[in-house]
Formats: C-alpha cells, structure tokens, sequence
C-alpha cells in the first residue's frame, strides 16, 4: 500500500450567520482546503486545514514529490519528511502535514478496516461533549443579530434544546470587557446547573484580565481562555485571579508545551489536530500532558465534517480529556459529507466507528462548494466588515459598538 497520488479541492460552506470575533469577523462562511490522498489500490483518505485558495492548493501539490510511493502508515518518516526543523524554519509547512496526515490515517485505516482510534492507541470513550460555542453574531438573511445579553442567553437556550449542550462558550473580545462581564454572568445566571467559559482570544491587557477574571470568578467556570497574550501574561493573569486558565493560542508545539509545565504557567492545554500539526502529534502532547497531571481540551479551527471526525478520534483515545471540546460545527449550514451533517446527542457526538475517520466525502457536495467558493471568494479573517478602517491593535482597543447588529449588502 504506497500513495499514488493527491488531489485539493478549496470549498466555502455557508454559515446560519457571520460570526463576530476578537480579530475581525468570519464573513458568513468557512473556507477550507480538502485534500484526498490516493493509494495505490484506488482507494482515498481525507484530510483538511483552514483557508484555501491557489496559494494552498499549491502548497499542499507541491508535497506531491514526498508523498509518491509512501506508505501512508509509516507516519513517523512522513513528519520527518515534511515537517523536520529546518524545512519549517523557513517553510512552515505544520498544517499542511495535519491535512496530509489526517488523510493517510484515514487511507490505513480504509485499507485495514479499523478506525482511525485503532491506530492512535485505542478509543476509552465513544462519543465526546461538546460545548455549545457561542459567538456575537451579524444579522443575515433574518438570522443572528445577537449583541446584548439577552439576545445570547435566547440564542443559548435555542441550541440547548436543539443539540443538547450543558456546557457554553462565549467568544469575547470583540466588546468592550464589561459588555462581555455583563453578558456573560447573564448567561451563567440563565444556566445554572451547567458550566460556561469565556475566550477573548488574548486581547485583553494582563490587568484587565484579572479584573475580568475576578468579575466573574463567582460563576461556574470550566477555565478563563486566553485572557491575554504570552506566556508570562498568562502566568501573570493565572496568579492575579482564581479562575484556572487554558490556552489554544500561546501553547501550540512541544517547545512551548516543556514552558508550560515546568513553570507553571497554564492550566488546561486546547489540542488542535491542524494547529499542532496533526492528529499524532495532539495524542503525543495528551500524553505529555497526562504524565504531568494536566488536562487536555479539543480546540476548534473552524472545522467541517473531515477535521470533526479527526477531532472526534483525538477525544476518543485522550485520558485527561475532563472538559467537553469545541466545535464552530453547529453554526453551518451544511457539510461536504455523505449523507449531511453529523448529529449531537445530549450534547455530545458519536465517535464514528467505520473504518479509518469513519466519515466519507460527498464528490457532489465537494464539488458545490467548490463552486461556491469560486463565486464568493475568500475573505480576510482579521477584517471587521462594519468598521472598514479597523485594525486589530493590542493592547489599544477600539471595541466595536454592540448597537452595530448588521451590515446591510455585505453577507
């Protein structure tokens, strides 16, 4: 079994609104690039990584000459090939290996008939929570519009009853900290049996995180994510307020992970099985994890159905796993997937027990939401469509106004 070929496919997937982040904004679809590895025996693997475009397309084509002839099961040699240090010194070439990774994974498992778990040590779990991943939202098509307390906490209760979930997530940032404070103690006062957490993704000066942390310190947080930025503002704002803290942002390689530990520095690490370079190397730092007595979480990118399933096997086999995962999944609209979207149940999501990811593409549906993207295009994650002439400047904000709802004409 050797890899005879690869294809890319970019595709945007619509989402029910546009979501309102700390940096910008995403502009009511994801992007995403999807490769399919081929064996030699005609059958495919698939992979997938953020963004796309000509420039990923060829990225990800140019890694043609490394892959042709490989055993998609010898993984170690295919890390050393794509991702050694110094090729990603100059050429960071960590997600590309995720989406080529997670494809050979899923090709061995197809060939060998057992899931991808099978190859990652087995799974102890057979579904995995999931948070329910509240955003701020733009208005589009009738739908979304949500900024003030109220609007988030009906929005919360919808996807409750929908899907299940005991466990909400509120994207902060995009407000100024009190507007977050505000809507979030109402959401956790609306659930009070469940747990809630909130991430401004790292905009915060280290002082005004503690201020916000101890805020809110009376609800009942799972952890205080990315409060703020670097591993010494993280350390700071851990020791200046009681909430535990987590981090998908300033804990992503081994190197930063060894930091961490031996300084104390945070609490729970977000595994992300594009971010650290793929689906071994998040089971590895589980297990780095694990024998240091610290919890590991699932990190959401922004996935479809492919990275889901990849996310789904990572929760299976993790130990420490003691927090439900992320996912942005159930704010799209549809998904590249035979037979649609995957289902939560009470909040949590089967892990796929067929053969390799479990999951299979649909061609037709590939090939929609290629064209999809070909008619609308990609957009600029750290854009805000209703301020054109805003940046991103930390930690100086220039928070958005929560009376601001839509942007007519733009989505």
């Amino acid at each position: 079994m050797t890899i005879a070929d690869i294809k890319v496919t970019t595709v945007a997937v619509p989402l029910e609104a546009p979501l309102r982040h700390s940096a910008g904004a995403h502009w009511g679809r994801f992007v995403r690039t999807i490769v399919e590895v081929i064996g030699d025996d005609g059958l495919s693997g698939w992979g997938e990584l953020g963004g796309g475009g000509e420039d990923a397309e060829r990225a990800v084509m140019s890694l043609l000459p490394y892959l042709k002839g490989h055993d998609p099961l010898n993984l170690e040699q295919l890390r050393w090939k794509i991702m050694n240090p110094t090729a990603t010194l100059y050429n960071n070439r960590l997600q590309l290996h995720a989406a080529i990774e997670m494809a050979c994974i899923d090709l061995a498992g197809k060939r060998l008939g057992v899931p991808a778990h099978a190859l990652l040590g087995g799974a102890i779990r057979s579904s995995v929570e999931f948070a329910s991943y509240l955003f701020y939202r733009y208005e589009a098509d009738g739908v979304g519009g949500e900024t003030m307390p109220d609007e988030i906490v009906a929005h919360a209760k919808a996807l409750r009853d929908e899907h299940g979930f005991r466990t909400h997530k509120l994207k902060g940032g995009h407000f100024a900290p009190d507007h977050d404070v505000e809507v979030f103690t109402a959401l956790a006062e609306a659930f009070p049996q469940d747990r809630v957490r909130l991430d401004p993704n790292g905009v915060w000066s280290v002082e005004e995180a503690i201020r916000v942390g101890r805020a809110i310190s009376h609800l009942n947080n799972d952890y205080f994510e990315d409060p703020t930025w670097g591993l010494d503002g993280m350390r700071r704002a851990r020791d200046g307020q009681p909430i535990p803290t987590a981090t998908n942002m300033v804990v992503v390689n081994f190197e930063q992970l060894a930091q961490c530990i031996r300084h104390d520095l945070v609490d729970v690490i977000l595994l992300d099985t594009t971010f650290w370079g793929g689906l071994r190397q998040s089971v590895k730092a589980g297990h780095v994890l694990e024998t240091f007595q610290r919890s590991a979480a699932v990190h959401s990118s922004g996935e479809l159905g492919i990275q889901l399933a990849s996310m789904l096997h990572l929760g299976a086999v993790l130990p420490n796993l003691n927090f439900a995962a992320d996912a942005h999944y159930h704010h799209l609209k549809d998904d590249i997937l035979e037979g649609g979207k995957m289902t939560y149940k009470n909040g949590h999501i089967d892990v796929p027990t067929g053969p390799g990811l479990g999951v299979e593409v649909s061609r037709e549906k590939l090939a929609q939401y290629a064209d999809y993207f070909r008619e609308t295009g990609g957009y600029t994650y750290d854009r805000d469509p209703a301020r054109p002439d805003w940046y991103s400047v930390w930690p100086e904000r220039n928070y958005a106004d929560p009376s601001v709802k839509s942007v007519p004409g733009m989505f």
